[in-house]
C-alpha cells in the first residue's frame, strides 16, 4: 500500500511548479522555521539564530528544533525539554517533546521521541506558568504542523495526514483523514500553504486548499533542481536546507 500511494504522488496528478528565483543564504543551518513575519533556526551545533536585516543573528541557548508562529517562539533541546521565548529570554516549560510547531492560531503542537502526539490550547500558550497541561491526540506522528485551515503531519512510513476542526480552545481536533502522497516532513505556512520534502528530497506544494476543501486537491512538485531535507513558507519566500545544511531563500518569479 505505501508502495502504491508513493507511485502515486510521483505519477499521477503531479505537474511541475512555475519558475523560481532562489538564491543561496550564507551559514549553515540543520532546521528552519518561518512564520509570522520571522525565520529562526539551529545549526548542527544547536546554535539558534534568528533573520533580521539580510543577516543571521545569534540567539543565545543551545536547541535542537526551534519554530515561531502566533503561538510565539519556541524550541526543544537535545533532551527533548521544550522552552519558549518570554520576557526577551528562554524558559523552561513542562513537557518532552522532540519537534514543535506555533503556526495554529495560539496554539502549539508536537511530538515526542515515541512519535506520541500532543498539542497546548491558547490558555497554556498565552500562560507564564512553567507548568502546562499537553492534550495528548489518538496516532503516531514523527512530524506535525499547523496553521490556519488545520493540522497536517506524517508518519515514520511517511504516509500524509490531515487534522481536522483544530481550534485554539480544543487544540486536539477531532479526526484524521490520510492524504494521498508520501512525504519525510511537512510544513503549514502561517497562511495555510503547505509544503513537505519527500524521501528522495523533491519539494512539493499541496494545491486547491481553501475553506471549504481544508485538505486542498493535489500535489505540485516545485522544479528547484536540488534536493533538500527541510522546508518552510512565510510570506511569499520559501526557504529550504539541503542535505549539507546549505540554505536556500527562494520566491514565485513575477
Amino acid at each position: 500500500m505505501l508502495f502504491a500511494v508513493s507511485l502515486l504522488l510521483l505519477c499521477t496528478g503531479i505537474s511541475a511548479a512555475p519558475g523560481f528565483q532562489c538564491k543561496t543564504i550564507p551559514g549553515k543551518l540543520k532546521q528552519i522555521d518561518a512564520g509570522a513575519g520571522a525565520v529562526l533556526g539551529v545549526n548542527s551545533n544547536d546554535d539558534i539564530y534568528y533573520w533580521v536585516d539580510n543577516d543571521w543573528n545569534y540567539l543565545p541557548g543551545k536547541l535542537t528544533h526551534v519554530t515561531v508562529g502566533p503561538a510565539g517562539i519556541w524550541g526543544v533541546n537535545k533532551d527533548n525539554a521544550v522552552f519558549k521565548i518570554q520576557d526577551i529570554d528562554w524558559v523552561p516549560v513542562s513537557g518532552s517533546l522532540k519537534q514543535v510547531d506555533a503556526g495554529g492560531y495560539r496554539f502549539l503542537v508536537g511530538v515526542d521521541s515515541q512519535d506520541n502526539i500532543f498539542c497546548l490550547g491558547q490558555s497554556d500558550t498565552l500562560s507564564k506558568s512553567p507548568t502546562v497541561s499537553w492534550t495528548p491526540l489518538e496516532g503516531s506522528l514523527k512530524y506535525y504542523s499547523c496553521g490556519i485551515l488545520g493540522c497536517w503531519g506524517v508518519n515514520t512510513a511517511d504516509d500524509i495526514f490531515f487534522r481536522y476542526n483544530v481550534i485554539p480552545t480544543s487544540c486536539q481536533g477531532n479526526k484524521w483523514q490520510q492524504i494521498e502522497g508520501s512525504l519525510a516532513m511537512i510544513e503549514v505556512g502561517t497562511d495555510g500553504s503547505v509544503y513537505g520534502v519527500n524521501s528522495a528530497g523533491n519539494v512539493y506544494k499541496r494545491d486547491g486548499i481553501s475553506p471549504r476543501i481544508p485538505t486542498g486537491t493535489s500535489w505540485t512538485q516545485l522544479d528547484l533542481h536540488a534536493t533538500f531535507k527541510h522546508v518552510t513558507y512565510d510570506k511569499g519566500y520559501l526557504w529550504l536546507i539541503t542535505p549539507t545544511d546549505d540554505i536556500m531563500q527562494c520566491s514565485f518569479k513575477m
